[in-house]
Order: C-alpha cells, then sequence, then structure tokens
C-alpha cells in the first residue's frame, strides 16, 4: 500500500552519509534526479511492495549540532558533489527533517568519538539502562508525532573501536544485568540497537561496530520478532575485492600477496586515525582474501587519513599473484569513489528491504542483504557473486 508513512532514523543523522541519503530520498521524492545507484531500482524489484521515496519521512540521533543543509553545503564546498540547484530546491524538506534530530549518547563510543561530541546531552552519565531508555523515547515519540506505519532504523555513525564479547553477552539472561550498571562496558551502537530491537523494530548496521552482533541481541530480535542486517557496508576496494578475488580461484591463479592502502580525509577519516578505531575497520576488510580463495596469502590493509581528500577515498592494491610454470604476475589497480555517494543510496536501498521484511513477518538476521556488507551477519560467504544470487532467489521467491 503506497499510502504507509515510513520514519528512516539514523544513528549519525547529520553525518555524511545520512546527509547525503536525506538528501537523495528529498530529490527522488522530488522528481530531481533519477535512481542510479539505487539496486532496489533494478528489474529484479520490478512488483516488489518496497516503500516509495515520498513515503519516507527523516529523523535521527547525533552527538554534534549542526543541521543537514550545512553538512550537504560542506561535502558540496569541499568534496565537489551534489548541483546547488538541487540542494537549494530540497532545503525545505531537510530543514523539516533537521526538526527530528535528537542528541544521542556516547556512553560506550570511545574517547575519538566522545571528542567530536558538541551537544551537551550526549554525555549524560547514564547507565545503560537510561541511555536505552532515553533513545526508546525519541523512536516512539517520533513514530506518534508522525504518525508513522513503520520506522526502521539505520546505524551509520563513526566506527567504535573492537569490542571483546564474553559469556555474559551470550544470552538475554546474561546480559540484561549489566544494562543497570555503570560500570558496564557497553559500545554505543550496541545501545542504539538494543533500544530498536527491544521495540521491535529494524535494525541495520552500515558500520563494522558491534551493534547487533551479539548473541544477546539476536536472542532479543527473535523475541520481538525484529529483523537485523549488518555489519559493515560494502562500498569500494571491498566489494572489488569481492568480485576480484572469485577470479583468482577459478582460474586457479595462486595468489602471493594482497596489499590494499586506503587513503580519505572526511569525519570518518579522522575517527579512523585512531590506532583503536582503525582496528575495528581493518578487521573486517582483512578477512576476505582467504575466505574466498581458502588460503592465507600474505595480506595487508592499511588506512590513512589526509586531510586534503575529504570525501574522496582512493584505494590503491597491489596483487603479486603465481601462473602456470611458476610465473609470478602482478595486477594492480586504483579506485577512487567519493564515500557518502557510494554508501548513500545502499543504505537506502535496505532501509526498503529491511521494511519489507518485516511486513513479511520475519525476524532475526536477514542473511539475503549479505552482498551489502564486508562482514555480513549469519553468512560466512564472501564472493559477491554468490552472495547476489542470495539476494535473487530471495527477492525471486517473494515475487511468485
Amino acid at each position: 500500500m503506497k499510502n504507509r508513512r515510513i520514519g528512516i532514523w539514523f544513528i549519525g543523522a547529520w553525518g555524511g552519509v545520512a546527509s547525503t541519503a536525506a538528501l537523495g530520498l528529498a530529490a527522488l521524492k522530488r522528481g530531481l534526479t533519477d535512481n542510479t545507484s539505487l539496486v532496489t531500482a533494478t528489474p529484479l524489484f520490478d512488483g516488489v511492495d518496497l516503500d516509495e521515496p515520498e513515503q519516507f519521512v527523516v529523523g535521527g540521533h547525533d552527538i554534534r549540532r549542526t543541521s543537514y543543509h550545512q553538512t550537504i553545503r560542506d561535502l558540496h564546498q569541499r568534496s565537489g558533489v551534489f548541483d546547488t540547484a538541487l540542494i537549494e530546491a530540497c532545503k525545505p524538506d531537510l530543514e523539516l527533517w533537521d526538526k527530528n534530530i535528537r542528541p544521542g549518547t556516547v556512553l560506550g563510543a570511545g574517547a575519538t568519538i566522545k571528542k567530536l561530541a558538541d551537544w551537551p546531552e550526549v554525555a549524560r552519565t547514564d547507565t545503560p539502562c537510561a541511555a536505552i531508555e532515553r533513545i526508546q523515547a525519541d523512536y516512539q515519540e517520533f513514530q506518534q508525532n508522525q504518525k508513522l506505519d513503520q520506522l526502521v532504523v539505520i546505524h551509520v555513525g563513526s566506527t567504535e573501536p573492537p569490542f571483546a564479547l564474553d559469556k555474559r553477552h551470550a544470552s538475554l539472561a546474561t546480559f540484561r544485568p549489566l544494562l543497570e550498571s555503570k560500570q558496564a562496558e557497553i559500545p554505543a551502537s550496541s545501545l542504539y540497537a538494543w533500544a530498536a530491537l527491544d521495540l521491535g523494530l529494524p535494525f541495520v548496521n552500515f558500520t563494522p561496530s558491534l551493534g547487533a552482533s551479539f548473541p544477546a541481541a539476536l536472542e532479543l530480535a527473535e523475541e520481538r520478532g525484529a529483523v537485523v542486517g549488518g555489519q559493515d557496508g560494502k562500498t569500494g576496494e571491498t566489494l572489488l575485492k569481492s568480485v576480484l578475488a572469485p577470479m583468482f580461484a577459478k582460474r586457479n591463479w595462486h595468489i602471493l600477496s594482497w596489499v590494499g592502502h586506503n587513503i580519505f580525509g572526511n569525519r570518518d577519516g579522522l575517527v579512523l586515525d585512531d590506532p583503536a578505531n582503525k582496528e575495528s575497520k581493518i578487521r573486517t576488510k582483512d578477512q576476505l582474501i582467504p575466505n574466498i580463495v581458502g588460503y592465507k596469502p600474505q595480506t595487508h590493509v592499511s588506512i590513512e587519513y589526509i586531510e586534503s581528500l575529504d570525501d574522496w577515498k582512493t584505494a590503491w592494491d597491489h596483487i603479486h599473484f603465481r601462473g602456470f610454470l611458476g610465473t609470478k604476475m602482478i595486477l594492480q589497480f586504483i579506485w577512487q569513489g567519493c564515500d557518502s555517494i557510494l554508501a548513500a543510496p545502499l543504505v537506502l536501498d535496505l532501509a526498503r528491504m529491511a521494511l519489507l521484511a518485516q511486513r513479511r513477518g520475519e525476524c532475526g538476521v536477514l542473511k539475503h542483504l549479505a552482498c551489502f556488507f564486508k562482514n555480513p551477519m549469519g553468512v560466512g560467504e564472501h564472493d559477491f557473486v554468490k552472495q547476489y544470487a542470495m539476494l535473487e532467489d530471495y527477492i525471486r521467491a517473494i515475487a511468485q
């Protein structure tokens, strides 16, 4: 039914990815752009009951005080993206959606992310339980004020440091007591996720942060009938790896080493300049090659913050491999893309598909979304073609 009213709630609402997604929704709604880069606009999805751009209302949490128009203008000035006339035409929608943004939390977010915060409310020393209740109140207020039929929560915030799980995170029974303790270390991404799942809301984690990727959260999703997707959107260099690595395996070329060097200058790059936060991203980027080829070549992934590049991400990959008669050969490629432009349409795709799954009565991990992620939840397959086949099978089964 196209009279549904849908909410999309961004964690990291005024960041580059969420702001670009919001601008995209406004532009699509107004007929100012086409649907290039939206996977859900391809013929595979013809006849599938997906929500249209004009049905969406945007809200979210952030830890910095700014606005959609300001973020988009900054991206335009620093990175040369977006058309000025399009920005101004969409400004009324963006200003209306600014009113739906609320202060989030930095509880458990790590020192580097905390430094970015300038909204006093985000630094409240809540227990995890109190933080979750405050987050849930924001979700529910948005639902009620906007008279929403559905609401999906998408995490596009900054990357948190790795988090070590233990037996306390293994079940609802052992995890719930942690929520009452101020001493409990629970990542902010997991607080947002828990708040959503506990209300039965779809939650999608586009970042490498923990989010809902632990047993207690998945148990909660099953209990509440909520759907979950993630982890860490696959937009550029890793996407190419997931396409190229199967070629080496199928041609029986032996990869000796694969080095990937990444440079970019946006706020995500600034956060990843901290070695602790960088480790989370490197883990998801560096696991793919051995998984696909079935052995462990020497691999190296580096990520460096180069301020002048702003939102333009450049990756240089050097692949050293052995062919027939022991002959060693090299493949190199350079990938350069605008980070927010690559990510934003995928975020909209994931929102549409998570909402569809909820309407179909599904719950738990949406494994058919694996092709969108570097570290897909519940799926060990990293070959992009095989991952995409999972999505095709799912959609074709619906369309029958």
